[in-house]
């Protein structure tokens, strides 16, 4: 049964299908998170984002696309239906649904993140300089179920950040990224195809960005074994942590999961206690990495 909280979703959804040629009628909702994620039966995804988000959606459709056409795994737009469909200012993407599967090792989010950032970034088509503080000012403003303190800090953080990031040492050449490269967003197929999922922060910017995704679940929540890490390294060739702007793109990501989980506590009261733990964590207040006590939010 689909819960009352996706109904302005599913309504969107509707819509969406009625101009795509779709049936959305055995429509059954998968998540209910960043996006709302929908199974309409006959191998067929479909995506619907939050407000404003056309202009990201246009982007991972084309990115797809291209990853397609140059023979990377990745998911794959649904062909012949012209999209995004726009409802009301929320998008709504179609895509092929993957065959049984699973999350990817360390070793495998390598190999994916090797074959993507071979790529030469492709002419044509729009993909943008990496953000990655991109919607963070909005999420602080919105977690309503912090004191006002700590909004304040954190948005003083998000400006220290920002200055940092600016500042960051010379890495490796800019190529296409994936923008959230971890082991949730990359899959391994039941007949042994890594694929790349959630193409919608793909950007142009410096590869250390997507390899710092692993360090930090490694080093700064102790979610992976440092031996999966080590081989992790072997398979894409260089190790972020020994880079001198490591540090600056860790702070930054993990203060990307902080304003995420407070995002989904303004939505979810009940997850408000893994703001705080978080929040604590990146102030300093509950010792040194690791912190394995961080729980995944929806």
């Amino acid at each position: 049964m689909t819960g009352s909280s996706d109904a302005p979703a599913r309504l969107v959804l509707e819509e969406a299908c009625l101009q795509a040629g779709l049936d959305a009628g055995n429509a059954v909702l998968v998540r209910h998170s960043e996006n709302t994620i929908y199974r309409l039966g006959a191998g067929v995804i479909a995506r619907v984002t939050r407000p404003g988000q056309a202009p990201a959606a246009a982007r991972e459709v084309g990115i797809a696309r291209w990853l397609e056409a140059s023979g990377v795994p990745a998911v794959q737009v649904l062909p012949d239906v012209a999209q995004p469909v726009d409802v009301d200012g929320r998008a709504v993407t179609f895509w092929r649904e993957l065959p049984p599967h699973r999350n990817g090792t360390a070793r495998q989010v390598a190999t994916a993140l090797r074959r993507l950032h071979d790529l030469p970034i492709p002419p044509g088509i729009d993909i943008a300089p990496l953000d990655p503080f991109v919607r963070l000012a909005e999420r602080i403003d919105r977690a309503r179920t912090l004191p006002e303190p700590d909004r304040a800090w954190m948005h003083d953080h998000l400006k220290h950040l920002m200055e940092r990031y600016a500042e960051l040492p010379p890495g490796r050449p800019e190529c296409v990224v994936h923008g959230d490269a971890w082991v949730g967003n990359v899959v391994s197929t039941e007949g042994g195809q890594v694929v790349l999922l959630d193409l919608e922060r793909c950007s142009v910017g410096p590869p250390e960005w997507d390899l710092v995704s692993t360090a930090v679940k490694v080093f700064s929540l102790g979610g992976i074994p440092v031996e999966d890490y080590v081989d992790f390294v072997g398979v894409y060739g260089y190790d972020v942590t020994t880079w001198e702007g490591f540090e600056t793109l860790r702070d930054i990501r993990e203060f990307r999961m902080t304003c995420m989980a407070a995002q989904v506590a303004a939505e979810n009261p009940a997850r408000h206690g893994e703001v705080v733990r978080r929040l604590a964590s990146i102030r300093g207040e509950r010792g040194p990495r690791p912190w394995p006590d961080w729980r995944p939010v929806p």
